[in-house]
């Protein structure tokens, strides 16, 4: 009886339970970091309130959450195969935000497409990101009885990873990059042929030279943020390379934002100065979103940080346990695939905090605040949970049946 109340207790929490218990976990750690680091936004800034920010990211929150559940009660398989819409679909607003993109909150890129007759703003890029792993998930699935055509690999896999690449580069060079890291990491474990996935970095490495020579001799491409990127490259090396120059202003004006991230870093200590303590969070530029993992670590030191890293570490453990699981060839992809995602976008922030790699503007999941990263890193996650609801146990040892290819196309 207690058994079945307990099970009746959880039953809310579909998929996999430990997962769910993490994602919570870090959900609720979240609403701290975001309340003492927003007040960047109210005193520096001059925008809203910290207790209106607060609300917003708890909101934000609450509504994650609720879109995780909700995703958990579809078929996966069809949002496979709503992808290539959807894709269609973001793809048509990467190129509206092209021309009508705007900036929010003192961002120096327009990222931001506003919904006609409200105040609500997103960004095209993060949604199409991930609709575009997702076909690639299902289209790998879908054509595994035999061996694609050169044309269809370019028709179908390379060129709509081009083309978002494209559409989202101008403005958001980062993300771009990332796009292409997991989708070759896709094409990977999808079984795809090493000369089409060789070919394919080939050609991406000329074509990404080609814009860069092009964007920073020439003013075919407006607006774009090369110089931005490659001032960021040059920062970070001359940081490095005169590590032991205190007295170079002109790497400490330009390397300002690590500077502060390194010194609230060193400022926390083991135990940190305690929630809502930070002293230099007013200092720190984005310490709401991109630095917030600096503001953590000063508030909560190296054990709160530990304590972080190790949930997320749990989360990756977890996903990749899913996935292992998970009979479905596409179900097992789509699984890895957005693991993947996610684990580069959280390296990539702590890595950028740390003075590791160069300055992006990739927001820390779950924790940064924001509405759009926030909500497809719950999209991301509801997907998971979703698919690890679908885990059958066939036998006693626990091993599923193997697919036939009729059974993986039929689910693709």
């Amino acid at each position: 009886m207690n058994e079945q109340d307990t099970d009746n207790r959880f039953e809310f929490l579909k998929g996999d339970k430990v997962l769910w218990m993490v994602i919570l976990v870090i959900s609720i750690f979240s609403i701290f970091p975001v309340y003492s680091a927003s007040s960047n936004l109210e005193y520096i800034v001059n925008n809203g309130t910290t207790t209106g920010h607060v609300i917003k990211h708890m909101f934000f929150v609450v509504l994650g959450l609720g879109i995780m559940r909700v995703v958990g009660m579809v078929k996966y398989e069809y949002i496979g195969k709503l992808s290539s819409i959807l894709l269609g679909l973001m793809i048509v607003l990467l190129v509206i935000t092209m021309f009508t993109g705007q900036t929010i909150d003192g961002a120096s890129a327009s990222r931001w497409l506003k919904i006609p007759g409200t105040p609500i703003s997103f960004q095209p890029s993060s949604f199409a990101f991930l609709m575009l792993i997702i076909y690639l998930c299902r289209y790998l699935t879908k054509k595994i009885t035999r061996e694609r055509l050169p044309i269809e690999n370019i028709m179908y896999i390379f060129g709509p990873i081009l083309l978002v690449f494209v559409l989202v580069a101008k403005d958001n060079g980062s993300t771009a990059l990332m796009i292409l890291m997991v989708s070759v990491v896709v094409l990977i474990i999808g079984q795809l042929h090493w000369k089409y996935i060789a070919g394919f970095i080939s050609s991406s490495l000329i074509a990404i030279v080609l814009f860069l020579l092009v964007a920073l001799n020439t003013n075919l491409i407006g607006g774009n943020r090369v110089h931005t990127w490659m001032s960021r490259i040059e920062t970070f090396t001359s940081s490095k390379a005169k590590a032991a120059d205190v007295d170079d202003e002109s790497i400490k004006a330009k390397n300002y934002q690590v500077m502060m991230a390194k010194a609230a870093i060193v400022h926390g200590g083991v135990t940190g100065m305690g929630p809502g303590k930070s002293a230099l969070k007013q200092m720190l530029p984005q310490s709401a979103s991109d630095f917030i993992f600096a503001v953590i670590v000063e508030e909560y030191g190296v054990i709160g940080a530990t304590f972080l890293i190790s949930m997320y570490l749990i989360m990756m453990i977890r996903i990749v346990m899913i996935a292992s699981k998970m009979p479905a060839f596409f179900g097992s992809l789509l699984v890895l695939s957005l693991g993947v995602m996610i684990f580069i976008q959280l390296s990539v922030n702590i890595a950028v905090a740390v003075n590791l790699i160069p300055v992006t503007g990739q927001p820390l999941p779950l924790i940064s605040y924001g509405g759009t990263s926030m909500l497809v890193t719950y999209l991301q996650l509801g997907i998971i949970l979703n698919i690890s609801s679908r885990i059958q146990i066939y036998d006693e040892e626990g091993m599923g049946k193997k697919q036939s290819i009729a059974e993986i196309n039929d689910i693709a």
